[in-house]
């Protein structure tokens, strides 16, 4: 951000410390009305023809900057993608268990990539993953919503869920 006599253009769109426009004007003119208010001039549009320039106190103008993006920081929410493997030959024991994990993830907000990977000649049995995640998708189409459909790259099925 340039202020003062680093600003490059010849005219600029001025604002006072009151908020009122000044209209284009010269940048001398505009670096006197700001020095004379005891304030800063502060390009806060350079990419306007002419560049807008306000008057103003800059440290107080940086520090509530700051304040607006940290603000807009806290309001972001994260959501983390937790993967979840499963092998086509999956026991009924280890898919329940692996069910209730995903279903602690999707309460928590966070998406689920379910990986089936096949090793060897399991690859002759894709019809057996696909079973499986399809059982998946019907048993936690309570709680999450598919978001992307199961698809075969190389040895693994990848499928992504989300939360309703």
């Amino acid at each position: 951000m340039r202020i003062n006599h680093r600003i490059r253009a010849k005219e600029v769109r001025a604002i006072d410390e009151n908020g009122g426009q000044l209209g284009v004007i010269g940048l001398e003119d505009a670096l006197k009305r700001a020095e004379e208010a005891g304030l800063d001039l502060v390009e806060v549009a350079p990419t306007a023809n002419p560049p807008v320039c306000r008057i103003i106190d800059y440290s107080k103008y940086k520090y509530e900057q700051a304040k607006k993006e940290k603000e807009a920081h806290k309001k972001q929410k994260v959501v983390h993608i937790k993967e979840v493997r499963f092998g086509p030959k999956i026991g009924e024991h280890d898919y329940q268990f692996k069910l209730k994990s995903i279903g602690e993830f999707l309460k928590r907000g966070d998406k689920v990539k379910v990986t089936m990977m096949f090793r060897g000649r399991e690859m002759e049995h894709i019809d057996l993953g696909r079973k499986v995640l399809d059982r998946l998708s019907s048993d936690i189409s309570s709680i999450g919503e598919i978001e992307m459909a199961p698809r075969l790259e190389g040895r693994f099925f990848n499928m992504i869920i989300s939360t309703k």
